[in-house]
């Protein structure tokens, strides 16, 4: 009996966690999502850096989270031990952003995610630590993504009703 492989099912989820899910079908978000990028290049800097009235942080204080965990574990993948060090409080102390950190900001993650990816496809064996690692940062990130949609719901992705009418609509059209 072959043994589970989680990396191709865990390089999947992230794609389309950060893509958007392709025609062919969805995992975890809605059919015709924008995913994560797609989703954050709409909003302005002023925006990102709005704290939601209950509290809490701001979007760019979340991006940024992510972006550093990512960091963390493309340092972690190259032989570094990033983690003794880590200072996961930085982050949600940038809660604003102005319009070119706020760009810079974004494309950051888009590199560190990217740069992810590519090592998620090359890992040697791990430990169990290190399993629990690769799938928490797919995890973390899709709770960290669902957070920031409910702080603003411009992020908001299509509901499974119009996700479902669209793909009506395609198939009559073809």
């Amino acid at each position: 009996m072959p043994t589970f492989d989680a990396v191709t099912p865990l390089v999947t989820i992230l794609n389309e966690l950060i893509d958007g899910p392709p025609p062919e079908g969805a995992y975890v978000l809605n059919g015709g999502d924008r995913g994560l990028l797609k989703s954050l290049d709409k909003l302005s800097a002023r925006d990102a850096s709005t704290v939601p009235i209950t509290g809490g942080a701001s979007i760019a204080a979340h991006v940024d989270h992510l972006r550093y965990g990512f960091q963390l574990m493309n340092r972690w993948a190259k032989g570094e031990e990033p983690y003794s060090t880590a200072d996961w409080t930085a982050s949600w102390e940038r809660t604003t952003v102005s319009g070119e950190e706020w760009q810079d900001l974004l494309d950051s993650l888009e590199e560190e995610i990217d740069g992810w990816r590519g090592t998620m496809k090359d890992l040697p064996p791990l430990s169990e630590t290190e399993q629990n690692g690769v799938i928490g940062i797919v995890v973390h990130l899709a709770y960290h993504f669902g957070e920031m949609r409910q702080i603003n719901h411009n992020l908001k992705g299509p509901s499974a009703r119009e996700a479902d009418e669209r793909s009506l609509d395609s198939k009559q059209i073809g």
